[in-house]
């Protein structure tokens, strides 16, 4: 009987040793428009400098011909209050418009990848009153 069990738990064990390592709650999110080479890096807190955990960053990339075309990213912060957007364009006809919100609290964020090809933005969000 302990062979049989012997026989079972060394290849589950070998199994489990060789798969990746789970993610970590400090892991940044990423969304990739690929539409370019740029990216924004957000960090949102609270008015205390607490970070906030699942904020949304939402942008509306609008591209093409007459920017006819458009792509919509949506992505929540991790328990750090850090989330990462790549793949942003480097020439836009406009500064892009991103809106940080959790809860009540919204923020809007402008950003020209023209101008700051590797952005980082530190968001602050407070209630009011």
């Amino acid at each position: 009987m302990t062979g049989i069990l012997l026989g079972i738990a060394v290849p589950l064990f070998l199994l489990l040793a060789s798969l990746p390592p789970q993610a970590g709650a400090t892991d940044i999110p990423v969304i990739k428009g690929e539409l370019g080479p740029c990216s924004a890096d957000f960090t949102v807190t609270d008015g205390e400098n607490n970070p906030l955990y699942d904020a949304k960053i939402h942008v509306t990339v609008r591209y093409g011909f007459m920017s006819k075309r458009k792509s919509e990213l949506e992505i929540g912060t991790n328990s750090d209050g850090k989330a990462r957007i790549e793949g942003l364009p480097n020439k836009v006809k406009k500064p892009l418009e991103i809106k940080v919100s959790h809860g009540a609290m919204t923020k809007m964020v402008a950003h020209d990848p023209g101008l700051e090809c590797q952005a980082s933005f530190t968001v602050a969000l407070q209630a009011t009153q």
